[in-house]
C-alpha cells in the first residue's frame, strides 16, 4: 500500500515529537503493509513550509530506514491566497515528488465560492488538486455535490483512512461512505500525526471499502491510485471509473 498524506517528519509541524516517535510510525506502517510514505508537512499560517530543508529531513529518515518504507516528500497545502499565487509560480515546491498532483486542505468551518475558481486556476496551470478529507469539513457534509463537482472539474479526492471507521464521527463517516459510493474519492490516506490517537494504519480502512466496492476497487485507493500520483502518471481510467 502507498499512504500519499501523512504528517511523519519530526517537530516541523503537528506530527511527530521526536525521531524516535517518527522511526515508530515508519514501523507501524510497514507492519501494516503500506510501503510508501509521503510526508505532507502543513503549509499554512501556524506552519512554515522549507521545501530545502524538508528534502534534507526525508534523505536523513530513508538512510535512517534503509529502503523500508520508501519514503517521499509532498505538502498539506492550505488553499489561502497568498500559498495559491506562489503554488502557480513554484508548482514543484509543494507538489508530490516534483509531480503535477498537489494535496489541498481547506478550511474545516468555510469554504467560499472563491475556492472553485482557485482551483479552476490550478488545474489550468497543469496542477491536479487532491482535495484532502472532505467529509471532515463541517460545510462540504452538508453541500457534498460541490465536491462532485469539482471532481467533474479535474480534481481528485483524498478521503481519511479512519473516517470509514468512525475515527472522526458519524457524520464524517457517512461523507466518506457518500463520496466513494458516488466516484468521488481517488485515494484513502492516514492523515497520520502519531502512534496513538492518528496513527499509519490503512488497513482497516481497506478493509471496510472493500465491502463497500469490492476487493478490486477498494486495493486501487491504497495501491494502484496513489502509486500512480507519487510517479506523476494519470491515474487509472478503468479502476477511477470503478471507484
Amino acid at each position: 500500500m502507498v499512504d500519499l498524506h501523512c504528517h511523519l517528519l519530526p517537530n516541523v509541524d503537528d506530527g511527530p515529537r521526536s525521531w524516535d516517535v517518527c522511526l515508530q510510525m515508519c514501523e507501524m506502517a510497514r507492519a501494516d503493509g503500506i510501503e510508501h510514505i509521503v510526508a505532507t508537512p502543513h503549509a499554512n499560517d501556524e506552519f512554515r513550509y522549507d521545501r530545502e530543508k524538508l528534502t534534507g529531513m526525508v534523505e536523513e529518515l530513508s538512510q535512517k530506514l534503509s529502503g523500508s518504507p520508501q519514503v517521499s516528500l509532498g505538502c498539506d497545502f492550505h488553499l489561502s491566497y497568498e500559498n495559491l499565487v506562489d503554488a502557480l509560480k513554484n508548482p514543484s515546491r509543494y507538489t508530490i515528488s516534483g509531480t503535477n498532483y498537489l494535496l489541498v486542505e481547506l478550511s474545516d468551518f468555510s469554504v467560499p465560492p472563491s475556492v472553485s475558481q482557485s482551483l479552476r486556476s490550478l488545474l489550468a496551470a497543469g496542477i491536479v488538486p487532491i482535495i484532502t478529507h472532505p467529509e471532515r469539513n463541517l460545510v462540504l457534509r452538508s453541500n457534498r455535490h460541490r465536491v462532485l463537482e469539482w471532481v467533474e472539474d479535474g480534481c481528485l479526492v483524498q478521503v481519511t483512512a479512519n473516517s470509514l471507521t468512525g475515527r472522526w464521527g458519524r457524520h464524517a463517516q457517512e461523507t466518506a461512505e457518500w463520496l466513494m459510493l458516488h466516484a468521488a474519492a481517488h485515494v484513502l490516506a492516514t492523515d497520520a500525526h502519531g502512534v496513538a490517537s492518528r496513527p499509519p494504519i490503512l488497513s482497516e480502512a481497506l478493509r471496510a471499502a472493500t465491502k463497500m466496492l469490492g476487493k478490486a476497487a477498494a486495493e486501487a485507493l491504497v495501491s494502484d491510485i496513489p502509486r500512480a500520483i507519487i510517479r506523476g502518471l494519470p491515474i487509472p481510467a478503468r479502476i477511477a471509473d470503478q471507484t
